[in-house]
């Protein structure tokens, strides 16, 4: 593919913004089941505008129809899939499996682009999604340049990656904290940025997961053939704009100006990162401070009577805003100057290098010697990125249609399809036939707000007769008003049907655990199916002692090294032939005759994500953590061969972001464990082999709630957290007896989505 630079659009303004500063295309949402529910996004109206206005000028238009359904959710997603279809969008950017189920069977004329939700960090897992239908994936933000090279190279799929914006802690598409401690899920669209809180870790009080942002810059040009993409949905024109221009001048260019550099920096950014593009990178983390920092541009020189001097490197000019590091303050303190004096006289502005002294608002903290000032927003910056809007109403999506008109002494009829209006009236001979018949063809091509433009136009006038302008007119605007309503009310695709066979009524039990020497020494006799995490260490040997027809074997959530083969090939040839994947990479690693159990991190919220996955070999599904109890009980009498997790340590934060305080050079890379707080949770935080695991120090537990749900399996996680023997036995017990456990929280499952 040509190297597209893909920008932001939350609204139509940022649309225009972006097409006119150089990008090949948008991505954006609709007012529903967006990824990023709180930008403004667009109505029907507008997406119809934007698109028809990017197809005139040979752009594309992506909507991302990117969070995570619940069962009575669908029936409202159609009704957005024919609104996109008729807009003729280029793509549907989809996270939920289900969706691109429904969009598969019944709109198969729309492309599918798998999101970044679905965590897709390997050449195995794009490889699954092609064979599911995907023509694009957007990989996980956390590769590097030879790792997005390689699934470029020979997934034979289009390739999409992040070059700028705001970054995750975690992998996205699993990251549970807000989800499962505010019902705000991450996962459709409602993220409150846990990460960004502050927490105490070793008597220490900072922001351990607040992540500075994407910055390829000039690295950009290392990747051609594939879609770039900026992050931004929420930003305003002015910023997708900039950003827009800033890596459509390094593209064109091949080089930085760094007058748009600090510009971009003025409208809106954290520090940058690259973060592990170019390798391993530990500055990654923004710890002491949050939010938008800007151009730093001085350091305070001197403090006296409420006013600051400093000698900025940038040009500053009255109502500009300043932020400047207060020590103990979690954001930056900002104001907007309001009075500057330079040489003892107050001016408006002022030249870079020449001193100023500015006036501080009432309001200002107790500020440094030396402390940075940053300049936040700049009046001339912000008239730096107009912009054209077209004229409202120019640009539509139109429907070629086909017209035949009928004309006869005494009525004149407009047929197109089974749409037919006729108006009675009597006409006299045409004195010269010719303007008849261009007066009507220039009639019906004033299509004007309609949706429509005429594809053929056919006359019939055996008598010559003439038609005043009045009459066509009005036959014309009723033509298009019949066929346009009957466009409006054309029968919206029912949902694909679903096929399950009948569950049974008694729940068998799983376990499922990382800790193979504890393991055999746990009393499994209660246990039907035991599921064991492998890692590329592992071998057969090593289960020597446990029950081989009850195990299962389970891939671990994230596969960056590739030599999984060989172990899959090892067991495989011991007769281990039941497995779990959890990521995508498992439907192309292993062989079709394998029993594969899908893990929640696959997540199924509803019937249609549960068809696809047994449709792809799947022969159970595990329902999602975060899921309510209204919505599991609903799937639960539709879909068979379920597993309901009911005891689990839940990772908030996947994440290739390392915790540890050391650098890469003197790391271990064993196992080390941390506890933080952040005021109200308790978390605990693993780190081993460059991969950071955090839980809450209670588990999650519904094992006394589940009201006899209608499950195939009940299954126990006891994975992440150090358990004994002991522990484990005691646990086994009051879970199967559906006891209570004091320490524990239930996650949404007695809640509803917010």
């Amino acid at each position: 593919m040509k190297t597209e630079l893909l920008a932001p659009a939350g609204d139509i303004e940022a649309a225009y913004s972006a097409f006119y500063f150089g990008a090949d295309a948008i991505y954006l949402g609709l007012h529903r089941f967006s990824a990023r529910a709180e930008a403004v996004n667009f109505s029907p109206e507008e997406l119809d505008e934007i698109t028809a206005f990017a197809h005139a000028h040979q752009k594309k238009v992506y909507v991302a129809l990117n969070t995570l359904m619940q069962e009575n959710e669908l029936s409202e997603l159609m009704f957005h899939l024919q609104v996109c279809s008729d807009c003729q969008v280029d793509a549907l950017i989809v996270q939920d499996i289900g969706v691109a189920r429904i969009i598969k069977k019944t709109f198969p004329n729309l492309t599918l682009h798998a999101s970044t939700q679905m965590a897709v960090h390997n050449l195995s897992g794009a490889l699954s999604l092609k064979k599911i239908g995907f023509e694009r994936v957007v990989l996980a933000r956390e590769l590097s340049l030879n790792e997005i090279k390689t699934i470029q190279q020979k997934s034979g799929l289009e390739v999409e990656v992040f070059i700028h914006g705001a970054l995750c802690y975690s992998y996205s598409g699993l990251c549970y904290f807000s989800s499962m401690t505010t019902a705000r899920s991450a996962n459709r669209g409602k993220c409150v940025y846990s990460c960004r809180n502050v927490f105490k870790l070793n008597n220490h009080q900072y922001h351990p997961f607040s992540m500075k942002d994407f910055a390829l810059e000039k690295d950009v040009c290392q990747l051609t053939g594939l879609s770039l993409k900026i992050e931004g949905r929420k930003k305003n024109a002015l910023y997708v704009g900039a950003v827009t221009d800033y890596y459509r001048r390094i593209l064109d260019t091949g080089k930085i100006d760094t007058s748009l550099t600090a510009n971009l920096k003025q409208i809106f950014a954290r520090p940058w990162t690259k973060l592990h593009f170019n390798k391993k990178n530990k500055d990654v983390i923004e710890p002491d401070f949050v939010g938008h920092r800007g151009l730093l541009i001085g350091q305070v020189e001197k403090i006296a009577n409420k006013q600051i001097t400093f000698r900025p490197t940038s040009a500053l000019a009255r109502y500009d805003g300043l932020q400047i590091d207060v020590a103990g303050m979690e954001k930056p303190f900002g104001f907007s100057v309001e009075k500057m004096t330079s040489n003892g006289k107050h001016t408006f502005e002022v030249s870079a290098h020449q001193s100023v002294t500015v006036c501080l608002p009432d309001n200002a903290p107790f500020i440094k010697k030396g402390s940075p000032v940053y300049l936040a927003s700049s009046t001339r910056v912000k008239s730096s990125y107009a912009y054209t809007r077209p004229k409202k109403g120019l640009y539509k999506n139109r429907l070629p249609i086909d017209v035949n008109v009928y004309i006869e002494p005494t009525s004149v009829t407009a047929v197109s399809g089974n749409v037919s209006i006729t108006l009675t009236d009597s006409f006299s001979p045409a004195r010269q036939i010719e303007k008849v018949s261009q007066s009507i063809q220039n009639c019906f091509e004033k299509t004007g707000d309609t949706k429509f433009q005429i594809n053929s136009l056919i006359i019939h006038n055996p008598h010559q007769l003439f038609i005043p302008v009045s009459v066509l007119n009005e036959l014309r605007r009723q033509l298009f008003e019949k066929k346009a309503q009957q466009t409006i009310n054309q029968t919206i695709p029912p949902l694909p049907s679903v096929h399950f066979k009948t569950n049974q009524i008694i729940p068998k039990w799983r376990l499922k655990t990382d800790n193979i020497a504890v393991l055999k020494e746990v009393d499994l006799s209660s246990i039907d199916e035991i599921i064991i995490e492998i890692n590329t260490l592992m071998k057969p040997a090593d289960l020597i002692g446990l029950p081989t027809p009850k195990i299962r074997l389970a891939f671990p959530t994230i596969m960056r090294q590739m030599n999984f083969q060989t172990v899959i090939h090892s067991f495989w040839q011991e007769g281990y032939t039941k497995w779990q994947i959890t990521n995508w990479s498992g439907l192309n690693l292993l062989p079709k005759e394998a029993d594969i159990d899908f893990d929640y991190t696959l997540p199924v919220l509803n019937s249609q994500a549960a068809a696809m996955m047994f449709e792809n070999n799947a022969s159970g599904i595990t329902l999602s953590v975060e899921d309510t109890y209204d919505n599991i009980n609903k799937l639960t009498h539709i879909v068979s061969n379920t597993t309901l997790i009911v005891y689990q340590d839940t990772p908030l934060f996947i994440s290739a972001n390392c915790i540890r305080p050391n650098d890469c050079a003197s790391c271990t890379h064993q196992l080390e464990r941390y506890t933080l707080s952040n005021g109200h949770d308790l978390l605990q935080a693993v780190s081993q082999n460059c991969l950071t695991t955090v839980f809450k120090n209670e588990p999650f537990y519904i094992g006394d709630m589940i009201d006899n749900l209608p499950v195939t399996w009940l299954r126990m996680d006891f994975c992440h957290r150090q358990y004994s023997a002991r522990q484990m036995n005691d646990l086994i017990h009051k879970i199967q007896n559906r006891q209570s456990l004091k320490n524990r929280y239930t996650g949404n499952f007695k809640k509803k989505f917010a």
